[in-house]
């Protein structure tokens, strides 16, 4: 787990002067006025503006611990899930009422606020089936993703579990799996930066529950919206696809701190200061295929490592505030370095105590991943967490539904994961179990489906 934060959400599509870590809210619930980083331009502001911190019109109203507020959402953003009547139009509470918006240049998804409620599933393509099926396939996905996002009912058989809500920050996200190319006739096309990943010394992997020929990310702030796009997702796949694996994942609910904070993961530790932001200079060119990359499908997409990393955490809990601290180089409380300063004040790695030991030791995972520790190597860490249930003797199932966007995994994950197999005071405590490196092609513009330019060029 490297020391990165969540992103802020990305300025591209911000319908407000400002916005929020925790999801922005869409003026009078209007899907012209929804807040995403793949907005039309007509409703965003400049793709290379400032981020800058919205505040939902419950906080504005002085109301942020009344989670249930019902807002003025007038207009269609509700969509099916309001079923407004000629009288009177269904008001949503500013959680329900946020979209992002499916078409873009970058797939959503990604740079996105996390979500509460997290779902990836992988699926093999069926005996038999081959490029065609595949494009019907992607076809289905892509027109479903849409409508759902904008809380929609799915075209065909829609299941109703979302009748009542609204899009609630409904993101689908679609990538290939290295063995997508041999089974459509498109090995030419594969890239290179979709060879596998190299084996490392404390993976502990199930074969089962890796890779996959396609890939699907599915996010939202409400449990039931994101189950019900996971269900049409599954249903959609028909006969030309199987579920390989499936992992659901959580975080914690927008609003339910006193302030937009980064997250924090199962060990109760604040999981990842140092992510690259939307803002900074050279975010596109770390974690997006440039528009002239190779090869040209891939034009603004993005590759992900995702990694079943399991917490041992009774193990964990059994070592004092102090210690956990030292393994991650960080204090518990509020994530700052044992240098000292606040959460985002740099680390001083050369620091010393009274007996002349680092402050920081070594073999801190902070220190580890830093991104000037292993040649700039950087990725946007964008996890879930998850809890299963319980081994036969009772060892908690949890732990972390790792999920990395980067440019190219060979010069973003694989040289910070190498240095952490090599001596990470965290290794003791986790255990990777599952694995999986998926192409995730950059938005489909308005009358593309995801893919298309790979599977139709």
């Amino acid at each position: 787990m490297a020391d990165h934060s969540t992103p802020e959400a990305s300025s591209a599509g911000v319908s407000s002067p400002q916005s929020s870590p925790q999801g922005a809210v869409s003026e009078k619930g209007s899907p012209k006025n929804a807040v995403s980083e793949n907005s039309t331009p007509r409703d965003a502001v400049s793709e290379n503006a400032p981020s800058r911190g919205v505040f939902s019109r419950r906080r504005l109203l002085g109301t942020a611990g009344a989670t249930g507020l019902a807002l003025g959402a007038a207009g269609g953003a509700a969509g099916y899930a309001a079923a407004p009547s000629a009288e009177k139009t269904a008001l949503l509470a500013s959680l329900g009422a946020d979209r992002v918006m499916f078409h873009g240049k970058h797939q959503p998804g990604i740079t996105t606020a996390l979500q509460a409620r997290g779902h990836v599933v992988a699926f093999d393509l069926a005996a038999g089936a081959g490029r065609k099926e595949a494009t019907a396939l992607l076809r289905r996905w892509s027109a479903t993703a849409q409508r759902l996002m904008a809380g929609e009912a799915a075209a065909h058989d829609d299941t109703d579990v979302a009748r009542d809500a609204g899009p609630s920050s409904l993101t689908v996200t679609f990538g290939f799996g290295h063995s997508f190319f041999a089974r459509t006739g498109l090995e030419k096309r594969r890239p290179v930066a979709l060879d596998p990943l190299p084996d490392f010394s404390s993976d502990h992997l199930d074969k089962t529950r890796s890779n996959g020929d396609l890939w699907v990310q599915i996010g939202a702030n409400d449990a039931l919206v994101a189950f019900h796009a996971l269900r049409a997702i599954q249903k959609d796949a028909g006969s030309a696809a199987r579920v390989r694996w499936q992992m659901n994942g959580f975080n914690r609910s927008p609003g339910a701190t006193a302030q937009p904070m980064t997250a924090r993961n199962l060990m109760g530790q604040i999981d990842g200061t140092r992510n690259p932001k939307p803002t900074e200079a050279d975010f596109d060119q770390r974690i997006f295929v440039p528009a002239s990359g190779d090869p040209e499908w891939m034009a603004n997409g993005s590759y992900a490592v995702v990694r079943r990393i399991r917490m041992l955490l009774d193990d964990w809990e059994k070592l004092s505030v102090k210690a956990q601290e030292e393994v991650i180089g960080r204090r518990k409380s509020d994530g700052a370095p044992l240098s000292g300063g606040t959460e985002t004040t740099a680390m001083k790695l050369q620091k010393t105590d009274a007996d002349g030991n680092l402050v920081v030791p070594l073999n801190a995972h902070a220190r580890i991943t830093r991104p000037d520790q292993n040649g700039g190597a950087a990725m946007l860490r964008r996890p879930f967490s998850f809890h299963d249930g319980f081994d036969p003797d009772g060892v908690p199932d949890a732990g972390l539904l790792f999920i990395c966007w980067q440019a190219d995994p060979l010069r973003g994950f694989v040289p910070v994961q190498r240095k952490l197999d090599r001596g990470d005071a965290l290794s003791h405590f986790i255990r990777h179990e599952a694995s999986g490196l998926f192409a995730v092609p950059g938005g489909a513009a308005d009358d593309e489906y995801v893919g298309q330019r790979l599977l139709e060029g």
